[in-house]
């Protein structure tokens, strides 16, 4: 990994981490809603981070919100500014398990935890911009740094702690030794074909069933062979918009439902056997991500029917034991909710240990961009597989990044770009900074004169 400055024998240092509160106002068109979330606003607390390297480059990553409480979860990142200021770009870079494991080691940062909550995801914040900055120093994407890299290295940024008894750092260097084995075809079958993915942008609650129909008939003949919706608010509901959707799509395309934790484990065994005349492909975050046994209850419950979950899970522990306790068919990653690439790469690892798929969520602004990184990589150097694996996919908010997320034929399309495609557009981190960004300034603007009529 050629990460070295030559401007003054390496000493080039991280100079400042800069922190901005982005909104974008989706909840006006009801593009997110479900039955826990009706009016979601995509947010992002977006942070720079700097460095007086000659390179110029730097390293950007965000924690995505839906709105309202993006401030404490901006002020959380802030918080961490005095921890990252100074360290030298070059040994950040070679190795990003040091940030990582300084910040989650930190003893007064670790009690507002530990290892979950707003300040874990404000650390997996830090910790993607470093990778991000370490992949443009490599002139890499992600995913291939993360492939190119040796197996040996790539165990060493995993934190084992907890996580010994289901997954040994000796385990994880065979996994990822085996995992290389052919990586050069599949990386070529990555560029040319991509990797498959489905939709959710069909699916979301607020949406009528003429526009459910029509973006999922779209979605077939762009290629899609999987689709999602969002349920758990009404049975009858859910039950007329199964069929709807199974009615336009026809009987050969997956439609996973999705509830948001909204219902208990016996509501959701029975909610969930209720629709599955329509043949559900998986229910996903059927009750709290927090409970493990419920889940397996819940799988259990439901079969054939597959229970997925993942992105509202907040740390390796937690993955570790829904695997160990057979609760979920399904494993999500989430490339912002836990603590970072290094964490990720730990339930990459369980996962890969316990013989499940992932198919990683990426509803909101920017985790398409983020999680295909995760995904490739899998695929190329890790699960050498693609069977019964998706990335999802909504078509909100991409134009606003640098390295946008594109589909072909229903699969996402290889980033070639350095870095982990996390940058935004300085024009639309202007735009909907919050509140005084030049959209949000006039938005408060038309509010307040409208009130005075």
């Amino acid at each position: 990994m050629n990460t070295h400055d030559k401007r003054d024998g390496g000493m080039a240092r991280v100079t400042d981490v800069d922190v901005i509160d982005i909104r974008f106002p989706t909840s006006r068109e009801l593009d997110g809603s479900d039955a826990m979330n009706p009016d979601p606003d995509y947010s992002a607390a977006y942070v720079i981070l700097r460095t007086d390297a000659l390179d110029g480059l730097e390293g950007h990553a965000f924690t995505f919100t839906i709105g309202r409480g993006n401030e404490v979860q901006a002020a959380a990142i802030a918080a961490l500014r005095d921890h990252v200021v100074g360290l030298p770009v070059d040994a950040l870079c070679a190795d990003p398990g040091s940030v990582s494991r300084a910040l989650n080691g930190d003893s007064q940062l670790r009690w507002l935890g530990p290892e979950k909550g707003v300040m874990h995801m404000a650390i997996g914040a830090v910790v993607n911009a470093v990778w991000d900055l370490a992949a443009k120093r490599a002139d890499k994407p992600l995913w291939k740094l993360l492939a190119d890299a040796a197996p040996e290295w790539l165990a060493d940024q995993v934190d084992y702690r907890y996580i010994e008894d289901a997954l040994s750092r000796e385990e994880a260097v065979a996994l990822l030794t085996r995992g290389k084995e052919g990586a050069g075809a599949r990386e070529e079958h990555l560029v040319a074909q991509g990797y498959p993915a489905y939709t959710t942008s069909p699916g979301w609650l607020g949406y009528s069933d003429e526009k459910l129909v029509r973006l999922a008939r779209q979605a077939v003949a762009d290629g899609f062979t999987q689709i999602k919706l969002k349920v758990g608010s009404d049975l009858a509901d859910d039950l007329r918009r199964l069929r709807t959707a199974r009615e336009a799509v026809g009987p050969d395309v997956r439609i996973a439902v999705d509830a948001n934790q909204r219902w208990n484990v016996a509501e959701a065994i029975d909610w969930t056997n209720a629709l599955a005349a329509d043949a559900p492909y998986w229910i996903e975050e059927p009750t709290s991500p927090d409970d493990i046994l419920g889940h397996a209850a819940i799988r259990k419950g439901v079969t054939p029917v597959k229970v997925a979950t993942g992105e509202h899970v907040q740390n390796r522990i937690v993955f570790k034991q829904l695997l160990q306790a057979g609760a979920i068919d399904i494993l999500q990653i989430d490339a912002a909710r836990v603590g970072g690439v290094n964490e990720n790469l730990a339930i990459l690892l369980l996962a890969m240990r316990y013989g499940v798929p992932v198919c990683p969520h990426a509803g909101g602004v920017g985790l398409c961009e983020l999680v295909r990184h995760l995904s490739m990589f899998d695929f190329v150097a890790l699960s050498g597989t693609t069977e019964d694996r998706v990335i999802e996919y909504v078509d909100h908010l991409h134009e606003h990044f640098k390295d946008p997320a594109t589909i072909a034929n229903g699969h996402y399309t290889a980033p070639l770009t350095p870095g982990f495609s996390s940058e935004m557009h300085a024009e639309s981190l202007a735009t909907y900074r919050y509140p005084d960004g030049a959209f949000w300034a006039a938005d408060l603007a038309a509010q307040e004169k409208e009130t005075n009529r």
